[in-house]
């Protein structure tokens, strides 16, 4: 599969405009600056595909990128961003919820993980919330370039330590870095293998 020919499909800004999506769903989400466009980017093989901003919030709707019509990349709004009013923060969090409950084609939801800190208490909630709620959920570590592979690996392995408490058996994983493309392809061909592809 080549995700290099992948092309927007649509944006939407509530659930039930998302009628027009025939194809299995592979949905990214995380936290402000966790470089979720930056790996949209770096698998699509394109510089703007998704967009990317230093300011928290850019993602307000649910960004569909169509690969060569056999599934879709979903670009979800972050979650937790303290830089945004209550009032916006909500409707974000609102439209993540119904999404990811209410999606017939939603195959998976991969929660990029920032394994440049140690684990952060908000990521934890929402895979918890995710397994409570039977959301099928990856985990994507991001970042694996910007720190000492020792103190990497450290952030990495506490975070699935933390994640035991949560779930009988862990998530598939996977550990990528945008900028180096450390595990992108290896994410790209677990993605087309799900649908049969190569």
């Amino acid at each position: 599969m080549n995700f290099g020919k992948a092309k927007f499909f649509r944006s939407y800004s509530h659930v039930e405009q998302i009628k027009d999506s025939k194809t299995p769903e592979f949905a990214f989400i995380g936290r402000s600056n966790v470089g979720k466009s930056s790996l949209i980017n770096s698998m699509t093989m394109k510089r703007d595909m998704a967009k990317t901003s230093a300011k928290p919030g850019k993602t307000q709707l649910i960004n569909f990128f169509n690969v060569e019509h056999h599934l879709s990349l979903v670009d979800l709004p972050g979650y937790g961003y303290a830089k945004v009013s209550k009032k916006l923060r909500e409707q974000f969090e609102g439209l993540i919820t119904e999404y990811l409950i209410q999606s017939e084609n939603l195959f998976i939801v991969f929660v990029l993980i920032d394994a440049a800190i140690p684990p952060q208490r908000i990521d934890l909630e929402f895979l918890e919330w995710c397994g409570s709620n039977n959301v099928p959920v990856g985990i994507v570590f991001t970042k694996t370039d910007k720190k000492k592979p020792k103190e990497t690996e450290a952030n990495m392995r506490a975070f699935e330590a933390q994640l035991d408490l949560y779930f009988e058996e862990l998530p598939v994983t996977f550990e990528t870095s945008a900028s180096t493309k450390h595990g992108v392809e290896t994410l790209g061909a677990w993605i087309a293998e799900q649908v049969g592809l190569e």
